[in-house]
């Protein structure tokens, strides 16, 4: 897949520790350029908050991930705004998981249960916040709590903790 139409770039190579995968940009980080830079969003001080990172990032400090092992992409790359408007077709699962096959992470972690299951194939219910007994490519598959603050109601950080743990080898904070 080219770079052109999508909306923001992949922060992919091979070897990665962990790669973050959401469903889309929201319409915050579309129009900033930028992953995770909604107002609301948890992301950038979660990663710090758990270790991953060693200074609290900004939004458009995210190329700078490579540096700690740490991978970004979205399962729709063309598209951006809510999740409430996805439909099936703004999904390309299998760039998606040529992408991550080619890359090889160590560890794919979705931020959200929607990108798990359009990735995954896997309806709602029989999805659960953290490992799941299924891989990807040879990555362990985390499912993590949304960092978006229009999932608020369903935040919890010690999913996130979890992840660290997996990721590091280190207790987090």
């Amino acid at each position: 897949m080219t770079d052109e139409g999508v909306v923001l770039p992949d922060v992919l190579e091979p070897g990665l520790r962990v790669v973050f995968c959401g469903t889309q940009a929201g319409a915050a980080s579309a129009r900033l350029g930028a992953y995770y830079a909604g107002p609301g969003n948890k992301f950038w001080p979660v990663l710090h908050q758990i270790g991953l990172v060693p200074v609290r990032l900004r939004p458009e400090e995210f190329r700078t991930l490579l540096r700690y092992g740490i991978g970004l992409t979205d399962v729709a790359k063309r598209t951006s705004g809510p999740d409430s408007a996805l439909r099936g077709d703004h999904f390309d699962v299998a760039g998606f998981t040529a992408r991550i096959d080619a890359n090889q992470p160590r560890i794919l972690a979705f931020n959200g249960k929607r990108a798990a299951q359009a990735a995954l194939g896997i309806s709602e219910g029989r999805l659960s916040y953290g490992p799941q007994t299924h891989g990807l490519a040879d990555a362990d598959i985390y499912v993590l709590p949304s960092t978006s603050g229009a999932a608020a109601g369903f935040w919890s950080i010690e999913p996130w903790k979890q992840l660290a743990m997996a990721v590091t080898g280190n207790q987090s904070r």
